[in-house]
């Protein structure tokens, strides 16, 4: 009987895998297709004609690029001990282009211009008597 418990889970696991690859062509597909249309857009606006060979090279291109960010973003979040990815892991991710960066930047600041008040997270000050607790660190054993 713990076999066939075994076997079962193996089931389920093996269908949530597929699902996930499921999910990640149907991203990789329409990242692909927005990619696509952009370039083919662009061209015409510009008055040139894109072959076919180059707009798949671009998409795939955009898309490994995508991928790569990605990653890196994460690898940004977890280094800072975080579980979300943050702007300014975005703006760390551009330093090795000044002008995407000097972007990013202004739109970062931006956003928090249009952010009203009352939900912008305010950072507590600590009170006195808490004020010996907070210079002790514990850092937990991994």
């Amino acid at each position: 009987m713990e076999k066939a418990t075994d076997v079962e889970m193996g089931r389920e696991e093996d269908e949530e895998e597929e699902e996930t690859e499921s999910v990640s062509d149907v991203l990789r597909d329409r990242f692909r297709l927005s990619t696509i249309s952009i370039a083919e857009a662009e061209a015409k606006r510009n008055g040139m004609e894109i072959s076919e060979p180059i707009v798949a090279c671009i998409s795939d291109l955009a898309f490994k690029y995508a991928e790569q960010l990605a990653k890196d973003l994460e690898l940004f979040a977890q280094h800072a001990s975080r579980k979300i990815v943050k702007m300014e892991d975005v703006i760390l991710s551009a330093h090795r282009n000044e002008h995407l960066a000097t972007s990013l930047r202004s739109l970062c600041d931006d956003l928090k211009a249009k952010e009203p008040q009352s939900e912008r997270k305010r950072k507590k000050t600590p009170r006195k008597e808490n004020k010996a607790t907070t210079s002790v660190v514990h850092i937990p054993d991994n």
